[in-house]
């Protein structure tokens, strides 16, 4: 693989999928995870398409952690969960480029594939190449539908991954027997006219989906109205127009999916079908909900959700 170089309109519909299963257990925080000592010792790496944020022990016996964001998230929606490991786990945090700085080379063409193989590099150059054991992928929405891309695709690379409320296919939010082919048009013509519209504030019926409080909603609305459109947009046609449902079986390690529930976004039964029937060709998933929680489950819950987070680690 080639070497990286070291040097929201978040998706509209996946923001309305809730479902419930198991409730996430409470679990006491883990001791000397303190990042006082590891914060400074940060290292930025910069790639192609993304940059990452390293920090936390260097010894080959700590376990590294990727977190990937959502569409138009910065890095900095992790900082809360990183706070609690920085000093238990090597962490590496990431951010596509235009989601909170410089679009660079997203600005035009394809995003999403090129950032997947980019960053399947990455493991491979920076994590597994030099000695270190398979890393953890975290991901949520847009960073979750990578995560589960890159177990599927390169399974020697990754040893577990956590996805925070995504689904394989969005269209399935339309009906269980959409195609890509069917949505194709209505995402193209999406996307070309957020181009044509340009840069706009976030919508509040948009932001409602995003979480259930208005620190959270603001908190969201700020991070959407930093990253360049050119590049949100084109990442939500690429997702929209993403189906990896015969991926799923060549996933081989264990997956946990966080999911919230909210009773303001949908029934119980509506939600649970849609995931459970969404991701049935992957098996050992590990479901957990996060009641009263929207789509940025760490905003509205960051303590039930920093729990899950520990307990995936742990086991």
């Amino acid at each position: 693989m080639k070497k990286l170089h070291i040097a929201i309109l978040t998706c509209t519909l996946m923001l309305q999928a809730n479902i419930d299963s198991a409730q996430a257990k409470p679990t006491k925080a883990l001791k000397n995870c303190s990042v006082a000592n590891t914060a400074r010792d940060a290292i930025k790496a910069d790639g192609k398409r993304f940059s990452v944020m390293i920090q936390g022990p260097k010894s080959k016996k700590v376990k590294d952690v990727i977190f990937i964001p959502g569409l138009a998230s910065p890095r900095m929606v992790w900082d809360d969960t990183v706070a609690k490991l920085a000093g238990c786990y090597r962490l590496h945090t990431i951010q596509i480029r235009g989601f909170g700085d410089d679009a660079s080379v997203n600005a035009t063409g394809p995003v999403l594939e090129p950032f997947i193989t980019e960053l399947a590099d990455y493991i491979d150059d920076e994590i597994t190449g030099k000695g270190r054991a398979k890393p953890a992928i975290i991901g949520h929405s847009m960073g979750g539908l990578s995560a589960a891309i890159i177990a599927a695709r390169y399974p020697m690379l990754v040893d577990r991954v956590l996805i925070e409320d995504s689904l394989p296919f969005i269209g399935l939010l339309f009906s269980p027997n959409m195609t890509v082919d069917m949505v194709r048009p209505q995402a193209e013509a999406m996307r070309d006219r957020g181009l044509a519209a340009g840069k706009q504030p976030s919508s509040e019926s948009t932001l409602q989906t995003m979480s259930a409080t208005p620190q959270g909603r603001a908190q969201v609305a700020k991070w959407t109205d930093a990253s360049d459109y050119r590049v949100t947009m084109q990442v939500f046609y690429e997702v929209f127009t993403t189906d990896i449902r015969l991926e799923l079986p060549k996933i081989k390690a264990p997956v946990t999916l966080l999911y919230p529930y909210d009773p303001v976004v949908g029934s119980e039964e509506r939600v649970t079908a849609l995931y459970t029937n969404a991701y049935q060709g992957l098996s050992g998933l590990r479901m957990k909900r996060i009641d009263n929680s929207r789509h940025f489950i760490s905003l509205d819950q960051p303590a039930a959700f920093n729990a899950a987070i520990i307990d995936f680690l742990r086991e």
